[in-house]
């Protein structure tokens, strides 16, 4: 099974720096048929303008992984790490215990980066943050691991997080196909640029496509395209 949501379904919200689409029931946008997918429980797809962001905010028991579209964000939280992650590469924070975290565009381009919290195993990990580049073109025509909790081979390089999901992201040329073996779990894909054919299904730039059931995925690009996957249990 595969549905597709179109970008101009997905939840809004403008708060003039902010542009906010929702995948998931997010903030003052809800929808029953839309509250999670697996361990997925927010899929946000922001616009942050320059010199602007979010202060001081506290989390807890979730697991935060951005991933960096355009421009790069700066992260500073209460444990006392700082730092900032670039387009294409991955930043991830377990909120575990309780964490308060800032997160900025302190650059003069705009920000754009999808924010996904996947539901944590347990309550009490401690918490930690991290940052790792994956250079776009060890992606290309592959899918490579982002962010894991699992314990597999091609798991080996992903930053950590606790909960049974993967975060995995690819490039492909116009007309290329990959695969991936989802094994019936459910997965939650969008591409980040470009456009693709899944089994049959048209899913455009920055649509998501919620699928479940299924053991093979196969994606071909209909142009030069971006992909991040969500696959958990």
């Amino acid at each position: 099974m595969i549905e597709v949501r179109p970008f101009d379904s997905l939840g809004k919200a403008d708060h003039g720096w902010l542009q906010a689409n929702f995948h998931f029931s997010f903030a003052d946008y809800f929808d029953q048929r839309r509250m999670h997918w697996g361990k997925l429980r927010v899929w946000n797809d922001d616009i942050i303008a320059p010199k602007s962001g979010f202060p001081p905010h506290p989390h807890a028991d979730m697991e935060i992984i951005t991933y960096v579209r355009k421009g790069a964000i700066a992260h500073r939280d209460s444990l006392g790490n700082e730092g900032r992650t670039v387009a294409g590469d991955v930043q991830v924070m377990t909120a575990g215990t309780g964490i308060t975290h800032a997160e900025y565009n302190l650059e003069d381009e705009e920000l754009q980066s999808f924010q996904l919290w996947i539901l944590s195993d347990r309550k009490g990990h401690a918490p930690s943050w991290g940052t790792k580049p994956f250079p776009k073109e060890a992606r290309e025509g592959q899918f490579v691991v982002l962010a894991s909790g699992r314990d597999e081979e091609m798991d080996a390089d992903a930053l950590p997080i606790h909960a049974d999901a993967r975060v995995l992201g690819a490039t492909m040329k116009e007309g290329e196909t990959i695969t991936y073996d989802l094994g019936g779990r459910k997965g939650y894909l969008v591409p980040a640029k470009g456009a693709l054919e899944i089994d049959g299904n048209m899913v455009n730039e920055r649509d998501g496509a919620a699928i479940a059931d299924l053991g093979v995925l196969t994606i071909k690009a209909l142009r030069d395209s971006e992909i991040v996957l969500v696959d958990s249990a």
